[in-house]
Order: structure tokens, then sequence, then C-alpha cells
């Protein structure tokens, strides 16, 4: 009896270890450091390998692993709530159906949130709000899928004191982005441009923004070890901003995924691969085989 008591008490405190996060201002002051050599890593959706997806579940049990960043969703409801969401439907992710846009936020809570089998839950869809809140202090925020309410969400930011915990991206040119909301580039809200390398226009993409803006990171797509050789984003580093590759499938990265480094047990072949040509941020679907891989190379505290 005495013994497992020990055993319990042990395996508590090693819990509560294992919650502790370092402050976000680290998190920021490693992000925004040129010189850092620390991999951060964006935890895709959530770590949604053990709750729903951009589910406020999601999102603590990220927090407490120890990510940096956890990468959300937004759409918005019919009376302007802007909620975590991913697609254009309710149905994958939900049980509810059609357009989020199609109901007020009192009548998106009667939904409930489906685990990554597409089976019930109890949770509910989050707004941004209330995401921002849970993540003020302890991790960053990387909103994907929310240019088109880069205003709105600004202002929410701006209300719960976290513009500097976050980071908002377009696939669109500096021209675009100059135009449409150039009154928030290069303020606290970091911005970052998604470039496919294997588009013609994506040397000329990472140039004018290397002139026009030094965005904080640029996240880079290729499908071939070629195209990315052959992209010149070996100038983006000289510039003062980083990189940040997706490890999520193998389209985004060439091969060097998370399932070469876990399934196939090469993480040399993946996230090593990546972190060698140039990756200072890691977006996985497998956050915490991630951050062990990264501490036993000390490349993350």
């Amino acid at each position: 009896m005495f013994r497992f008591s020990i055993f319990c008490v042990a395996f508590w405190i090693t819990g509560l270890a294992q919650a502790q996060h370092r402050p976000v201002q680290d998190i920021i002051r490693a992000l925004h450091d040129p010189q850092s050599k620390e991999v951060l890593v964006v935890a895709h959706r959530g770590d949604w390998r053990y709750a729903p997806e951009n589910s406020v579940l999601s999102l603590e049990r990220s927090i407490s692993m120890g990510v940096d960043i956890v990468e959300i969703d937004l759409k918005k409801s019919k009376d302007g709530v802007l909620i975590l969401l991913h697609d254009q439907t309710l149905d994958r992710t939900t049980s509810g159906k059609g357009k989020p846009g199609d109901y007020t936020w009192q009548e998106l809570q009667k939904f409930t949130l489906k685990n990554e089998h597409g089976g019930p839950t109890r949770q509910k869809i989050m707004t941004f709000e209330d995401c921002m809140q849970r993540a003020k202090g302890k991790v960053m925020i990387n909103i994907d899928k929310g240019y088109d309410y880069y205003q709105e969400a600004y202002a929410i930011l701006e209300k719960t004191g976290t513009v500097d915990h976050a980071i908002i991206k377009s696939n669109k040119t500096y021209e675009e982005v100059k135009r449409e909301n150039g009154d928030l580039l290069g303020g606290k809200l970091a911005f970052m441009p998604i470039v496919n390398l294997a588009n013609p226009q994506a040397k000329s993409v990472i140039t004018t923004y290397e002139k026009q803006l030094k965005p904080v990171a640029y996240e880079l797509n290729f499908n071939t070890d070629q195209a990315l050789e052959e992209s010149g984003y070996q100038t983006i580093p000289q510039t003062g901003s980083k990189i940040w590759f997706n490890s999520l499938w193998a389209s985004l990265n060439a091969g060097h995924d998370d399932e070469k480094s876990v399934e196939e047990n090469d993480p040399e072949a993946g996230w090593g691969w990546l972190i060698s040509h140039g990756a200072r941020l890691l977006q996985t679907d497998r956050p915490q085989e991630l951050l062990n891989y990264l501490q036993g190379k000390g490349l993350h505290p």
C-alpha cells in the first residue's frame, strides 16, 4: 500500500512537470530573434489526435504538452461571431449541417464537435475570443484560413491583449495584402506569407516581401527537393526572417513528413532533413513526438 501511494505521488508530480509550459514571451522572443537556433513546434489544429480539432481540449492539451504555437482556422457565424472551424461546412467536424454562416452563434452552440474518427463528443464550438483568452500568456496562435477576417481578428486580439501572441498568414502577394490590409502590416501582429514553391512566380513573391516587409517568417510548401533548392529560399534567413515548413503530409514537403519521421521511424530523413534546410518552425500532426526529437537534439527547451 505504501509503495502504491509513493507511485501515485510520483506519477502526480511527473504529470505536473509535464503540464508546465514556458511563458509566451519566451516563445515570442525566440520567434523574432533571427539568431535563435531553436525550432518552434506548431500543433496543426491543436492536438487533434487526442481531442476534436480546433476545440478547447485540443488547445489546452497542446499548451500542457509544451508546444509553442497552435494553428487554428476561422469562420464566422450569421451574426458576426468569429469561431474556430476549418471547413466551409459544419458537416465533417460537428453534428451540424451546412455553412456556419447560416447559423447565429446561439444556434451553433446547439451542435457538438466530432473526434478524429467522426464519432460524437460533448465538446462545443469555440469562439476566437475564447481561444485567445485561453492562450494568453501561454502559447502563440497561428491564424490559418483567417485572412478574410483580418480586421475583425485584429480587433479581438486588441480586446484580449494578445496582438503579439498571433501570426496571421495568406498566400496573396505583397501588393494584394498591402492594398487590402496595409494599415496592419509591420505592426505587432506578425504576418507570414504562404508560398507554393511550384509556382513559377515564387521567387519573385519572396523577393518582393523581402524588400517591402521582411515578414517574421515564410511558410514554404514544395513537392520536390528540386523545387525547394531552385526557389532561392536560402536568402530568407539573411534578411532576418524565419523558415516555416509543414511536415503534415508529403505533398507539402517532398516526403520529408511526419509519416517518414514517426511511422517509418526515420526522423533524420523527415524532420531532420527539414531542419537541415533551414526550418525554424515546423507544423506537425505529431507534436509530442516532434518535441521529444527536438529536445533530444538540444533544439527545444
